[in-house]
């Protein structure tokens, strides 16, 4: 956060559903990726520029509304192999401790919970930035990732393959951008 004024960013942030990205990236086949996002989440941030350790972050995820870009892996997701949506609509994060590393880049850990499984998951973020954009609403922005092993969440459906491995790797790579808006 060189050149900023972290002390002028210190409030309660909503994080702005419609300009950031919950998303992933998972080993299909094992030759190939696929990505995915979420499009309904809600969470908000509170931002600490004196002492970023006391900042915290928590996001609320609807599972229903996972997007592959393919309505029938979208349905199998949601299935009762993969996130049962029917029982655990929503997959929360809620921050218990934030880091400084320097420069822009910060670490946040919190829980994790998915399928009502709660598991530590800890982000690296990189600060892109503070603005006040064109209807005068204060701005921060995030740029995030981590990688987890599903089956620690009892994410486990898989299929063999003929050639050996598996069909849906345990690795998930989550990606965040984050665009939050500092409240009135």
């Amino acid at each position: 956060m060189a050149n900023t004024d972290l002390t002028a960013l210190t409030g309660d942030y909503a994080i702005d559903a419609a300009h950031s990205t919950i998303g992933f990236t998972v080993r299909h086949a094992m030759v190939t990726n696929v990505k995915g996002k979420f499009l309904d989440f809600s969470g908000s941030l509170h931002l600490d520029g004196g002492d970023p350790a006391a900042s915290s972050a928590s996001i609320d995820v609807k599972m229903d509304s996972i997007d592959t870009g393919s309505a029938d892996r979208d349905g199998h997701l949601k299935s009762a192999d993969f996130f049962k949506t029917d029982e655990f609509p929503t997959m929360t994060f809620r921050s218990t401790k934030a880091e400084a590393l320097g420069d822009e880049d910060y670490r946040i850990t919190g829980d994790l919970t998915i399928l009502g499984t709660t598991k530590p998951l800890t982000i690296d973020l990189e600060f892109n930035g503070a603005a006040k954009d064109p209807f005068g609403n204060e701005r921060v922005g995030f740029e995030g990732k981590a990688t987890i092993l599903r089956s620690e969440w009892g994410l486990t459906w898989n299929a063999a393959l003929e050639t050996g491995g598996v069909l849906v790797s345990d690795k998930i790579k989550l990606n965040f951008d984050i665009s939050a808006i500092k409240n009135a």
